[in-house]
């Protein structure tokens, strides 16, 4: 998620799996206990930290030098002990049991939990703290009680696959750098896969790396660890779908890369309207209308590998506190350093972006309206999971928050602006509403 995220606007996906057999290829199984449609939110923050998600842990080092900016700075400036004392008491009641059984009553069926690899293996000299897997699998068992299902993400591997703090470490992209850290990585597969196999009735995919950057990382490289880490966890817990994200290549960069004989692969996509500056400047029809697009996109990449809509989100300015990084402004208002050299417009300002108790009718109808054109979208593909259940402030990114108000259906599926049946054919949907026409 989010940090300086080129990912935003851009659903540009794997074509490669162009000659898997299937449609969607290469998938025998459906999702979860609720049919083959994923209507899910992440559980952001809980196991990978990151300062615009819960400022109050980073608050006292606020304009402090040096920065503390992520989970890997964090620990450090603590130490171990202390750090592990503060993220046992945050991993306790981050996200409780209340939090699930909400999603449940409003109709999310699945939940994503990042995490990173620090929580299976820690060496000398790496700052992280561990403790995490009690609360995984209390986690776990609380989605199972209340009838959802889970996919677990490894979110952060050693070296870091993109440079973001949600990778645990902000900074350089070093993944590849050596074989340890892919051997490393590997090894939190399988880690991940054991707990998945303990609870297969409730986990029922693994995500194996969130968010590799093309731009910093081999695309062969990225290969060779999706093959060997299905071939390792599929050994461990042969019920589990594999999750595999799109690095946010092109389609023309894959043309030559057959996975044929895979089977039960799920493609990750991200989308957002705040990281790039040609979704960031968009009016509010511009925001509705270049959802699309997206679904012409996924609906197309989902009749070759099922595809999902892992990120997505409600904010349509870079408000938030510290989204960008700790510290950091927003392009929104210009105090962000960004290709503008200024805001957005005129007179920008991010004064009441964030907050529901800020939107006058005509601002919480158009959020109304984008809730449900991105949730059409996705589900031209396979479906969706919103970033974030919650937040501390941002209302944009909390999906509890926006469901209770009414900004988002309640449940999915009550849409008053749906551009297409639910109970059409999705693999052959006809994309037709005040924003879209085929």
């Amino acid at each position: 998620m989010r940090a300086m995220r080129i990912a935003g606007a851009i659903l540009a996906t794997l074509s490669f799996i162009s000659n898997v057999q299937g449609s969607p290829a290469g998938m025998t199984k459906r999702f979860g206990k609720s049919g083959d449609v994923i209507r899910g939110v992440n559980l952001g923050g809980l196991f990978v930290l990151e300062p615009w998600i819960k400022p109050s842990l980073f608050k006292e080092w606020e304009g402090a030098n040096p920065q503390v900016v992520d989970e890997w700075t964090y620990c450090a400036a603590l130490g171990k002990s202390e750090c592990e004392s503060r993220l046992q008491k945050h991993w306790s009641t981050w996200v409780t049991e209340s939090d699930i059984a909400t999603l449940a009553m409003l109709g999310i069926n699945h939940v994503r939990i990042p995490i990173g690899y620090w929580a299976f293996t820690v060496k000398d000299g790496e700052p992280y703290v561990q403790g995490q897997i009690p609360y995984l699998k209390k986690v776990i068992e609380w989605t199972g009680k209340h009838n959802l299902n889970a996919v677990l993400d490894l979110h952060g591997v050693p070296g870091s696959q993109n440079g973001f703090d949600n990778s645990g470490k902000l900074g350089g992209i070093h993944w590849q750098e050596t074989q340890e850290n892919i051997d490393r990585s590997i090894y939190a597969v399988e880690e991940i896969a054991r707990i998945a196999a303990q609870y297969p009735d409730i986990v029922d995919a693994i995500e194996v790396v969130n968010e590799p950057a093309i731009w910093g990382l081999s695309k062969q490289g990225i290969i060779d660890f999706y093959k060997r880490a299905y071939t390792s966890f599929r050994q461990i817990a042969p019920h589990a779908i594999m999750v595999i994200h799109d690095a946010f290549v092109s389609p023309s960069e894959w043309v030559d890369y057959d996975v044929s004989g895979w089977e039960n692969v799920i493609l990750d996509t991200h989308t957002y309207h705040v990281f790039v500056g040609s979704r960031l400047t968009l009016s509010r029809d511009g925001h509705l209308q270049a959802t699309c697009q997206d679904a012409v996109n996924v609906r197309n990449f989902n009749n070759k590998l099922w595809t999902v809509t892992g990120e997505w989100s409600l904010a349509t300015t870079d408000c938030a506190k510290w989204l960008n990084g700790f510290g950091k402004g927003s392009r929104w208002d210009g105090s962000l350093p960004w290709e503008k050299n200024g805001p957005v417009y005129q007179g920008a300002t991010c004064s009441g972006q964030n907050s529901i108790a800020a939107w006058d009718s005509s601002t919480r109808v158009f959020f109304r309206q984008f809730a449900e054109a991105q949730m059409d979208a996705y589900e031209a593909g396979s479906g969706w999971f919103f970033w974030n259940f919650k937040t501390e402030d941002a209302d944009d990114w909390n999906y509890i928050k926006l469901a209770q108000n009414g900004l988002i259906p309640n449940p999915p599926t009550d849409r008053h602006y749906s551009r297409y049946s639910l109970d059409s054919n999705r693999w052959n949907i006809k994309i037709n509403s005040p924003w879209c026409h085929e």
